[in-house]
């Protein structure tokens, strides 16, 4: 509940004050224009900048769920028209971001279908692998098709809650689904920055440490400790359990920290967030990419001159098959002490690092994925090693619509 009693109003995933006023019209669209103010106090300055930076980043013709606490008839689903906010600092006293935003009406999710339009080709890959195409809507969702042909399910438990995977989506089809707006956003991804402040859009400033990237099943992080580079949580057991894993520019230059971070895509659905390192000279870039219901996160390593040698390893060995790279992935032989086996791989031809990891010699470039196998040697189906091996090879690109149903 928003403070001194006003009502909430949910703008995707930016909270806002609620307004009084809801000016809506009629005619060729049904459009809504509402307008407010955010301040600190009450707020804090990072919670004011966050819904400034927000609403700045919210794009036309973007579908957002918006709903309200006072006015619920008007919950739905809407298109972005314009967005606008004007930050003012009131040095040492307040600080306001006074915005306005105009939408137009798709409908109630009782009217509206969501099409998650899956574009893209299986990934190229050295293993003649077809990959599995997966899906996974919002925790809440409903009514979930695909024609004629009706893809397997499984559930996955995060954070958030049990959410539901699609496997073997069928190709060259739309899935469309309906959802609660009050529903979309359980289970999305999430990027926040220092203080645990989440990112509401992409051009946004990003702190080089401090940042986090989750979906409920995995959390990626930087390395504040334990010597790695990144920190690969995976969510089992009721808690995220951590797994630091070590970059290295070269065979022998490991980064220990990250100049800048910025984000290339922040969506409920995925986002991806771009990490930089100063190779004095030249620079390592690293993009890391997570998707909604996803038990790995995707990475694509590059350097601007060849190296000796790019990797992606754990720091703490664990006994592998480091030939399984034959096939594209590699993973513990046994369980860790939380019950689970580390599994990564990649696309195309590499060598299997003795922590456990991905390497690729002579190379300026080097695409990954590091992930969980929970459950370990008992795992559910779609949760083995080969099937997150076969759901990166798969990934689709996703994009989010509404239609009237």
């Amino acid at each position: 509940m928003a403070q001194y009693g006003w009502g909430d109003l949910q703008l995707g995933r930016i909270p806002l004050r609620e307004t009084f006023a809801a000016t809506e019209s009629g005619g060729d669209d049904r459009s809504l224009d509402i307008d407010g103010q955010e301040s600190s106090p009450p707020l804090t300055r990072a919670q004011v900048i966050a819904r400034h930076d927000g609403i700045n980043s919210m794009a036309p013709g973007q579908v957002i769920p918006v709903t309200f606490t006072d006015k619920p008839e008007r919950n739905g689903y809407y298109t972005v028209k314009t967005a606008a906010s004007t930050y003012t600092e009131y040095r040492t006293e307040m600080v306001t971001a006074d915005w306005k935003v105009s939408l137009d009406r798709v409908g109630s999710d009782a009217e509206t279908d969501l099409q998650s339009r899956l574009t893209g080709a299986t990934r190229l890959n050295d293993f003649a692998l077809a990959g599995e195409r997966w899906h996974v809507p919002p925790i809440g969702h409903y009514g979930y098709v695909t024609g004629a042909t009706n893809p397997g399910t499984m559930t996955r438990t995060g954070a958030d809650g049990a959410i539901t995977v699609y496997r073997g989506v069928p190709a060259n089809v739309s899935p469309r689904w309906g959802c609660p707006p009050t529903s979309y956003l359980t289970g999305r991804v999430r990027v926040t920055t220092t203080g645990g402040q989440e990112v509401y859009g992409s051009d946004v400033p990003l702190a080089a440490t401090g940042w986090s990237l989750t979906n409920g099943l995995i959390n990626v992080t930087w390395s504040a400790s334990g010597g790695g580079s990144l920190d690969v949580q995976s969510y089992t057991g009721g808690a995220y359990r951590t797994k630091p894993w070590a970059v290295f520019a070269t065979s022998g230059t490991q980064v220990v920290s990250w100049d800048g971070a910025t984000l290339l895509r922040n969506d409920p659905e995925a986002a991806i967030l771009r990490l930089t390192k100063s190779l004095a000279p030249g620079r390592l870039t690293l993009d890391l990419t997570l998707r909604r219901g996803s038990r790995f996160v995707e990475g694509y390593m590059q350097r601007n001159t060849s190296a000796d040698e790019l990797k992606v390893r754990l720091v703490t060995a664990e006994t592998n098959v480091t030939t399984l790279a034959s096939a594209g992935y590699v993973t513990a032989t046994g369980n860790d002490s939380d019950g689970n086996r580390f599994a990564a791989g990649s696309a195309r031809t590499f060598t299997g690092h003795a922590n456990g990891g991905v390497a690729k010699a002579n190379t300026t470039s080097l695409d990954f994925w590091l992930g969980v196998v929970a459950g370990g040697g008992s795992a559910v189906a779609g949760d083995a090693a080969t099937d997150l091996r076969n759901q990166y090879i798969a990934c689709m690109p996703e994009a989010v619509y509404g239609v009237r149903r």
